[in-house]
């Protein structure tokens, strides 16, 4: 799209955002375009995507309880039993159909949203910048991707197991609503895929200043306790399932911080 000048060369504030909003647009109607695929072969996705990690036959626990037979320890077998999941409410499929068709509509357009985003701050860039940044939309799109497939894989079926199967009294059966578990499915992929852009993140803050790779590494065992605080929340009570979960969290601050030391060195010379 050509861009209109004022006389001095420049866009006006106005301008700007009639380009912003059409970046916004053309990235709401990609969206909206992958959502009515997603509404479309919905029973798919339903049965063979989201309803998966609760059974027993899914790939993560059949070697999480494939791993516990060789280790001796039975609490590493995960969701051996299916969870039961239930309706409630009249138009609750129907709703939960069109909420699961959105979010999967935004995982799978998040490259091109990013795409437009990048088309709509780039001219703003001096030539040394664009140049640095020249394949970061194929970065953060792999590693939104990495984490989506991370949070999917891993942090879906140990936080069923341990959410499904959390009992305050042996009187009060669990009987999961359908919003509830595609709510919490639906959403976990999405979120670990925005926490896998840690290194994007601490890239930013460090050319912005806000941030030093000495810094990084000073408070490296804070970072650490809270990684393990979170990962000890969402999964079950138990050191492996904690450390699966916390490892690739702490392989990316220790990339984090060889990026911002590379990023650092740049910004000095």
């Amino acid at each position: 799209m050509a861009e209109k000048l004022n006389n001095t060369g420049e866009m006006s504030f106005l301008e700007h955002l009639e380009e912003l909003r059409w970046h916004i647009v053309r990235s709401a109607v990609s969206i909206l375009v992958f959502a009515v695929m997603a509404f479309i072969f919905s029973s798919f996705i339903f049965d063979s995507v989201l309803l998966a990690p609760k059974n027993p036959d899914f790939f993560t626990n059949r070697m999480l309880c494939r791993f516990a037979e060789i280790m001796n320890t039975p609490h590493l077998c995960i969701n051996s039993a299916p969870l039961k999941i239930q309706n409630i409410k009249m138009a609750g499929q129907f709703s939960t159909n069109i909420m699961v068709a959105l979010y999967v509509g935004l995982i799978i357009a998040f490259p091109y949203v990013i795409w437009e985003m990048w088309r709509f701050i780039s001219p703003a860039l001096y030539e040394n910048e664009r140049k640095y940044a020249r394949g970061s939309v194929g970065a953060i799109s792999v590693l939104f991707f990495l984490g989506a497939l991370f949070g999917y894989f891993v942090i879906v079926p140990l936080t069923v197991h341990f959410l499904g199967g959390w009992q305050v009294s042996k009187e009060i059966a669990n009987q999961i609503d359908l919003d509830s578990y595609f709510g919490t499915i639906s959403f976990i992929p999405f979120a670990t895929g925005i926490i896998f852009e840690l290194p994007v993140l601490m890239i930013f803050l460090t050319k912005a200043g806000l941030i030093t790779p000495s810094f990084m590494i000073k408070y490296r065992k804070h970072a650490i306790i809270v990684l393990m605080i979170l990962a000890a929340v969402i999964t079950p009570p138990d050191i492996f399932s904690m450390i699966l979960v916390v490892l690739p969290l702490l392989l990316l601050y220790e990339f984090s911080i060889i990026l911002t030391k590379r990023i650092a060195k740049k910004m000095t010379q």
